[in-house]
């Protein structure tokens, strides 16, 4: 449009011609989504009368099991190097171990008080999206990092005190700080830094797919409302599915 001299006032000159053609010819080479109108570049839609291609379903990225094992041994790592201490390297492991072993959102394990832990079924109760509650298993080795830290480290452990703190004092921790923590040890541990905190709650969900969980179940252990919103991680489960087959199936 620049070289015909249509471009004097931007994207506002577009007509659906323009954008069929546009469609056509870099669709293939192109991020299909579109956000000019969003942020308030364009007062109407020229591709409204069009068939836009329909959007790449894009699979969560989510740790393997080796990678997790790794990221899990990061705070024991740091400590024995002299970059953390006794109280950060536990309560480090313990963000990891209860947003991994218990599919926790960060700002879930963040909101977590004793109180809502069920210490000796190892189950907690947390309030998810819409302040809805769900049981969640923690697991045996989130179970013992937490008593242990409960133990040697917590500063107060009733009903109303968080489990995650930001230091000796007490305070709970940050969304934010958690966040920060994760990226460390995805740093140390040589993992691609993309992975956010959310990713591990996607290995939680790939892991108990692949090991043959029920989908509804993970869906229930996951706070979702729909059954849609689980069924992506079917997606990355192939593998187990091609191998099931191959061992099942007498025509394989």
């Amino acid at each position: 449009m620049e070289e015909a001299g249509r471009w004097k006032d931007g994207p506002g000159d577009l007509t659906i011609r323009d954008a069929r053609d546009f469609i056509i010819e870099t669709q293939r080479r192109m991020d299909r989504r579109t956000y000019w109108q969003r942020k308030g570049r364009l007062g109407g839609s020229p591709f409204k009368a069009l068939p836009l291609p329909k959007l790449e379903k894009r699979l969560p990225k989510f740790l393997t099991e080796e990678q997790m094992k790794l990221l899990l041994l990061g705070p024991g790592r740091l400590k024995e190097n002299g970059g953390a201490d006794a109280f950060t390297a536990m309560r480090d492991r313990l963000v990891l171990e209860l947003i991994y072993g218990g599919g926790l959102r960060v700002s879930e394990a963040a909101g977590l008080n004793y109180g809502a832990i069920e210490l000796e079924d190892g189950v907690a109760r947390v309030k998810g999206k819409g302040n809805k509650e769900r049981l969640c298993p923690l697991g045996r080795v989130a179970m013992a990092v937490l008593l242990r830290f409960r133990q040697e480290f917590a500063p107060a452990d009733g009903v109303g005190d968080p489990v995650l703190v930001g230091g000796p004092s007490g305070q709970r921790i940050r969304v934010r700080a958690i966040q920060l923590l994760v990226k460390k040890y995805l740093a140390l541990a040589g993992l691609p830094l993309d992975l956010s905190p959310h990713k591990l709650r996607h290995a939680y969900a790939t892991h108990l797919l692949n090991a043959g969980a029920d989908l509804r179940l993970v869906q229930e252990l996951l706070g979702h409302a729909q059954l849609a919103t689980t069924q992506v991680y079917t997606h990355v489960s192939v593998a187990r599915l091609k191998d099931v087959y191959a061992k099942a199936h007498p025509r394989a």
